[in-house]
């Protein structure tokens, strides 16, 4: 049965004794590990949760978070992880729309629930802990106080869990992810990482989000997990040479941070064999200094959304030293899809493209939710004849190397030319200059919209507009060089590290041009 409950029962019986846990807590076996969780299955039914009931988590990565996950899975509840750096009032509106009925909360965010509107959650609330000052209920109690409880047997397409999109434009909407979507995943990707019961997997993107099913593939197999509950360049490395990770799940911007880390090099790295990123673009020049930075590991590029469990290609170690001998436009592709996954790349009107152009990325495949919670027209709107339209605008070339170019809302047509922002900035970040930019359109009178691109210098640095012009002469059409170029300190980001560009969008319509 492809279930995650299916799942934890063989790990229990085939790696027993495997270590499944590493923390500094004390190290747990596959069977410890899932006694702990079949129990706290026991307390989740205890709290009134039955089969499809939903519950919500406020949390930061740790093996607890992890339990309770495969706790609602094993119970047949269905977990709600929530993006604990937003405001109260969106963390209520998130657990009001997904109708939860109970709250797991880390005891460092429990006095949220003194602040309105999260007080009113303070009754349906326990603290995600072994111990609870704020006074809520305490989760190790609750769960050794529990009886094991008998796994429900859920379906394939049952909901295994739901999560909410990172909302960098609008609200966000709750994903439907079930059972067979996860493994249907994991089976895809253990292949490709090549997934052994000797892998280690670093916990480093937050637990809310969807990158963290790729290590289910881990599970599936008997590996091991360690869960880093906050970023810092020096905790991984240090977490990478104390549990010897075998495998790392980072975004750009945390490769970035630990390449310009004070401490890289300090650290034995030896255990470390693959590298996998996504989530956001990374220029060309920085994966290859990545590459050259850890030599012999491994290094996988993935794409996908959180609609699609989450990975639909990969740009795997074969592909990054076929680049590095010469393919190099090849880093800037998201790489070959997964088996078992349709893709299309269709024009406005639905239609197949000819190979080579650009178009909207659709798919079809196991791993593809069935829609969204009660969103029924942008179920209309995205689920279209069995397929998910992604909202991706990208190509397929000859030897079926998918490549993102943007957004279908990043797009941006200046002049009545298509820009692919993606390719702009990628332009830009060829500077020496340039720490990260971001390039979005903004309405223009005599264009339509006009480019506008916001730079962070690389430390120690001071470009002005006129070298980024000039240097982007040398890389792009002079129909995409930015006519506006801002320098800042950092850019606005959601939790992945993905830029918020509506937010960039707003304010330079808030903001006066600079005169030409």
């Amino acid at each position: 049965m492809l279930t995650l409950v299916s799942m934890l029962q063989r790990s229990e019986l085939l790696y027993g004794s495997g270590i499944a846990v590493r923390d500094p807590g004390g190290n747990l076996t596959w069977r410890d590990y899932v006694d702990r969780s079949a129990r706290a299955a026991g307390m989740l039914r205890g709290l009134g949760l039955r089969a499809g009931d939903r519950f919500a988590i406020l949390a930061r990565n740790s093996a607890r978070y992890a339990e309770l996950l495969h706790a609602a899975y094993w119970s047949g509840a269905v977990p709600v992880p929530i993006n604990f750096r937003l405001a109260p009032a969106e963390i209520s509106a998130l657990m009001e729309d997904a109708d939860c009925a109970v709250l797991a909360v880390e005891e460092s965010f429990a006095g949220l629930l003194l602040q309105p509107p999260l007080d009113a959650w303070r009754p349906r609330a326990f603290s995600l802990g072994a111990a609870s000052p704020s006074g809520l209920p305490c989760y190790d109690s609750l769960r050794d106080a529990a009886a094991r409880l008998d796994p429900h047997d859920s379906a394939e397409e049952d909901d295994a869990i739901l999560l909410y999109t990172g909302g960098t434009t609008g609200r966000g909407k709750g994903v439907r992810i079930s059972h067979r979507n996860v493994m249907a995943n994991a089976l895809q990707l253990a292949r490709t990482m090549s997934v052994t019961g000797g892998d280690r997997y670093l916990h480093v993107s937050p637990m809310f989000h969807s990158t963290d099913l790729k290590a289910t593939a881990v599970s599936m197999l008997g590996g091991g997990h360690v869960y880093l509950p906050e970023f810092t360049p020096r905790a991984v490395l240090a977490a990478i040479q104390q549990y010897g990770i075998t495998i790392g799940s980072l975004v750009p911007t945390m490769i970035l941070r630990i390449l310009q880390d004070a401490s890289f090099g300090q650290f034995d790295l030896a255990t470390l064999r693959l590298i996998s990123y996504g989530s956001s673009p990374m220029p060309a020049e920085r994966i290859r200094r990545t590459m050259q930075a850890f030599p012999g590991v491994g290094m996988q590029q993935v794409y996908g959304l959180t609609e699609t469990s989450p990975v639909l290609a990969i740009l795997d170690e074969d592909d990054h030293a076929r680049a590095l001998a010469g393919r190099e436009d090849l880093l800037a592709a998201g790489g070959r899809t997964l088996p078992g996954l349709d893709v299309r790349i269709v024009d406005g009107g639905g239609e197949d493209v000819l190979p080579g152009q650009s178009g909207e990325i659709i798919v079809r495949g196991p791993q593809v939710t069935r829609g969204y919670h009660n969103r029924p027209a942008e179920n209309a709107a995205v689920f279209r004849n069995g397929w998910f339209h992604t909202g991706d605008l990208g190509r397929l070339d000859d030897e079926g190397y998918l490549f993102v170019q943007d957004r279908k809302k990043d797009m941006v047509i200046t002049g009545g030319e298509n820009v692919y922002t993606s390719e702009v900035e990628a332009a830009i970040c060829r500077h020496p200059a340039v720490l990260e930019a971001a390039v979005v359109g903004t309405p223009d009178e005599r264009f339509g919209e006009a480019l506008c691109a916001v730079i962070v210098p690389a430390p120690g640095t001071a470009p002005t507009p006129e070298d980024i012009i000039e240097h982007c002469r040398k890389h792009i059409g002079g129909y995409k060089i930015p006519r506006r170029i801002e320098f800042a300190k950092a850019l606005p980001k959601s939790a992945m590290g993905k830029v918020l560009k509506e937010t960039l969008r707003q304010r330079m319509r808030e903001s006066p041009a600079v005169p030409e």
